[in-house]
């Protein structure tokens, strides 16, 4: 239990420097400055796999399901990658998110700071039923393993679609139940105008950004755990993985047409899982060859883009 409380106390502190030290004042993350905090994350995360290494050898955490600590580590790396090359697909729509309601470049952070706190609590929720899901109801796996199949299925058939998120439903809902402006002052969530409180364009894409997130976990959570059920190891690659979606965003926000085929990958990605989880109690697929399947896929994806980008005539 002590390892919970250090991990989440050492992730509150984090964001607390995040804010309030680090980007107090409002200003464009460039991208050497998103590189750098990339950089940090990715290797925290890394580094991170050593720490499950010897919790689980000096027994410093349950382990429900008798990992060895060389499979634990692989498999929280695993789903670390599951989890961070979903998270490329949330880019596209939090950039998506952005553009369309004018959300200056200086105020993103902090819009996805606060985005960064909804996703934890949400996804800790959901990760809690999944794994108690799972642990109860064995077949819950072949439903997980459906729907992601089923997933990957629709991000095929629907992979040109560019909705307007100033037509979902969403944001015709907020507008219903509270004044909306679009006006932004400086960072606010909220103004005042003619004595009437309203939500400026920085709040609703929060909102807009926090529910897509929980669309989003709907996939990512049954996919990890097709990796593993173990609590502990689900919770910390997933949240570690959401911690540097934010630095990641401005890193390759700008690059996202040069990557284009890469969501492609992810529908790979997500297939193979769900045919992970379907077939899981008759065949066991060693973390070496679902890691490498991740990796390839990737790999694959951001070739292709190069490439057809060349082909195209156009600078990669």
């Amino acid at each position: 239990m002590i390892i919970w409380l250090v991990f989440i106390i050492v992730i509150l502190f984090a964001l607390a420097l995040d804010l309030g030290v680090f980007n107090r004042n409002p200003h464009e993350i460039k991208t050497k400055e998103a590189a750098v905090w990339t950089g940090v994350w990715v290797t925290l995360a890394s580094l991170f796999s050593i720490v499950i290494y010897f919790a689980f050898k000096n027994e410093w955490i349950e382990n429900p399901t008798q990992l060895t600590p060389t499979n634990a580590m692989l498999k929280y790396i695993t789903g670390y990658l599951i989890e961070l090359s979903l998270s490329v697909d949330n880019i596209f729509i939090i950039a998506l998110i952005f553009s369309s309601f004018a959300i200056p470049k200086k105020y993103q952070h902090e819009v996805l700071f606060y985005g960064v706190l909804g996703a934890i609590v949400f996804r800790a929720i959901m990760i809690v039923f999944g794994v108690a899901l799972i642990t109860k109801f064995s077949w819950m796996i072949y439903v997980f393993g459906i729907f992601l199949i089923l997933t990957a299925l629709k991000m095929l058939l629907s992979h040109n679609d560019e909705k307007d998120p100033r037509k979902s439903k969403i944001y015709h809902w907020i507008k219903k139940v509270y004044p909306v402006t679009n006006e932004v002052e400086n960072e606010k969530f909220f103004i005042t105008k003619n004595g009437i409180r309203h939500a400026t364009p920085l709040f609703v894409a929060l909102i807009i950004i926090e529910l897509t997130d929980v669309f989003f976990a709907i996939d990512s959570i049954p996919a990890i755990l097709a990796v593993t059920t173990d609590p502990f190891i689900v919770f910390s690659s997933n949240i570690l993985a959401i911690m540097g979606l934010r630095s990641m965003f401005f890193l390759i926000v700008g690059m996202l047409d040069k990557f284009k085929y890469i969501s492609y990958s992810l529908i790979v990605i997500l297939a193979f899982v769900g045919i992970k989880m379907i077939i899981s109690h008759q065949i066991d697929i060693p973390e070496w060859l679902s890691l490498g399947v991740i990796v390839v896929s990737l790999a694959i994806g951001m070739l292709i883009s190069v490439l057809k980008k060349s082909e195209n005539g156009l600078p990669t």
